[in-house]
């Protein structure tokens, strides 16, 4: 009973000097703790995590049972383990932090009069070039023709660009169908798409890294998916051998596209005030799922 009373006037004490900025510093580490855990959920990285949980535990058994050799061991490796993390978990850290970069800052409106054009305008250029899209896509797939067609969003893709050629044409299905024709100097890579015009084609993509990309896929939507899982960009692929239309976003791939389920989707990325919609808000792995099919 005593051993309770003790707790209980502890924690009124503890209560007591409980104040606001301690429940905002709470919060806060608690967010960055859950989205740590979130970031590295079934990834590699989390694979990396148990190991790294497994050393602390040996290395505190170690300590506590006196195994000299272990203990100090383990703790020359955890004095230069932080540069180690930062290398191995580059990839994750990266992805990170484009994901603050692309927080809602910046949807309003006076930071795009900052950065040039008004949003009337953004609108009516992405406009053109979704309906260029859609016209190309629809074209190309009845005739089997592979396209990787990359909306450039938030995250600027100049190195990407540098890899192809510079277009900066008006969108139009003609040209799309042009620069993907088979045997034309550029249909194999990808075409960027910068502030509703078509700017670079003959691109090279990142292919993804994760084995969990269903096996029938091949490297154009590979390229499609390690596009999206660094950036925030909105991807379209053709495929060459079926003539499916897919989207990704987000590292998530949907299939099975028409021309009017391919409209609404690309409107709901590039038209709407939230370039990210909320079904796909959540997934930072890749994956895939079966597309919208009318």
């Amino acid at each position: 009973m005593d051993v309770i009373v003790v707790a209980w006037n502890w924690f009124l004490q503890l209560m007591r000097q409980f104040r606001l900025s301690d429940a905002v510093d709470i919060t806060l580490v608690s967010f960055i703790i859950y989205s740590g855990i979130k970031l590295v959920r079934e990834t590699r990285a989390g694979q990396l995590v148990k190991g790294i949980i497994v050393l602390l535990a040996v290395w505190g058994l170690s300590y506590a049972l006196k195994l000299y050799m272990m203990e100090t061991l383990l703790t020359y490796f955890f004095q230069f383990s932080l540069i180690a993390l930062l290398v191995v978990f580059q990839p994750e850290i990266r992805r990170a932090l484009e994901q603050i970069g692309r927080t809602g800052i910046g949807k309003k409106g006076w930071i795009l009069s900052l950065a040039g054009g008004s949003s009337d305008e953004k609108l009516r250029l992405n406009r053109r070039a979704v309906n260029a899209v859609v016209d190309a896509a629809a074209q190309m797939s009845r005739q089997k023709t592979g396209a990787l067609i990359v909306f450039e969003m938030k995250t600027k893709l100049g190195d990407i660009i540098d890899t192809g050629t510079v277009v900066n044409a008006i969108p139009s299905a003609p040209i799309i169908c042009n620069i993907f024709f088979n045997k034309a100097p550029l249909h194999d890579g990808a075409m960027i798409l910068r502030e509703g015009m078509v700017y670079a084609a003959g691109c090279i993509l990142p292919l993804t890294k994760s084995n969990k990309v269903a096996v029938e896929l091949g490297t154009r939507h590979r390229a499609a998916i390690g596009m999206s899982e660094n950036s925030d960009a909105v991807i379209v692929v053709v495929s060459e051998e079926t003539g499916q239309i897919s989207v990704v976003a987000n590292g998530v791939i949907t299939r099975n596209y028409t021309r009017e389920t391919l409209r609404s989707e690309l409107e709901a990325h590039l038209l709407n005030d939230s370039s990210e919609p909320s079904e796909k808000k959540q997934s930072w792995l890749p994956s895939i799922r079966r597309g919208k099919k009318s």
